[in-house]
């Protein structure tokens, strides 16, 4: 199971980006099963006898930590937000192929996941349990995710990254050093909550809150897991003219911005942006 690290740093040549550089941080090659920033999230919560995650029926949390049990050997459940459908799609469905148990929470319910009586519920249906949070977000992440900032050093000025739960860009700006700054992009609607996110996980991971990232909040596309015909169609022409696979939750939207805000003239001339590939289209 030994990644691909550092991942590699890819330049793009794009017509539609006058007077910045983009590079692409291929993190969707750390590891075919294990992708992209899960690979950095999970490092620092792995060596427990059984692992639950919590996650949507789409989770890239749950289809990695289900491929990180079968490969290394230990337990794993995954508790879902919503009901069961039938069939499984792709994400669970690998989920499951690799010995994850499945549970439901209806949504209500899941709100509440992060309290002791929830917990408390799921330790006695499941036993003794290491705990990540939805997207793996906790100190641990955060830190496995500063490396990011570290490999790219100084070649860029600006890195961007997908934002769901706020882990991997509150990890990035603490790997951060001097006037480089780290813009996230909200995948999901309603996203200004994540603002607060960052800023819990960074006083969690590095005891304070850093002044050199932001998140862009207009860039959802309708919500999380919503790929509208625009959307798909700027994903598939990326793909057409780079050869690089754009997963369409996370990345797509992220890619989008970063093009937008081109066109609206928000990054000086002469930026050099890495945009983090996050993961891979499933099935890829």
């Amino acid at each position: 199971m030994e990644p691909r690290l550092p991942s590699p740093l890819m330049e793009i040549e794009d017509r539609r980006l006058p007077g910045v550089r983009l590079l692409l941080k291929r993190d969707d090659l750390i590891h075919a099963q294990v992708t992209g920033n899960k690979w950095r999230k999970l490092s620092g919560n792995l060596g427990h006898e059984r692992v639950l995650a919590f996650g949507g029926a789409h989770s890239n949390l749950i289809r990695a930590v289900a491929s990180a049990g079968h490969l290394l050997g230990f337990e794993t459940i995954g508790v879902i937000r919503g009901e069961e459908h039938r069939p499984l799609n792709p994400t669970l469905a690998h989920a499951v192929a690799c010995g994850m148990r499945l549970t439901y929470l209806d949504r209500t319910t899941y709100r509440l996941k992060h309290t002791q009586p929830v917990i408390d519920a799921l330790r006695a249906r499941w036993g003794p349990f290491h705990l990540l949070p939805e997207g793996a977000g906790n100190a641990a992440a955060v830190v496995g995710c500063a490396a990011i900032a570290e490999e790219i050093g100084d070649l860029a000025d600006v890195i961007c990254c997908p934002v769901g739960t706020g882990g991997t860009l509150a990890g990035i700006s603490a790997g951060l050093t001097g006037a480089r700054r780290a813009v996230g992009f909200a995948v999901l609607k309603g996203g200004a909550f994540l603002r607060d996110e960052v800023a819990r996980l960074q006083r969690e991971a590095i005891g304070r809150v850093k002044d050199d990232w932001t998140i862009e909040l207009d860039y959802h596309f309708g919500g999380y897991a919503r790929c509208p015909a625009e959307l798909e169609g700027f994903a598939a022409d990326f793909e057409a003219r780079h050869g690089v696979p754009v997963e369409r939750i996370y990345v797509a939207k992220m890619l989008a911005g970063i093009f937008a805000m081109v066109r609206e003239g928000r990054f000086s001339p002469g930026t050099r942006i890495a945009a983090v590939v996050t993961g891979a289209p499933f099935p890829s």
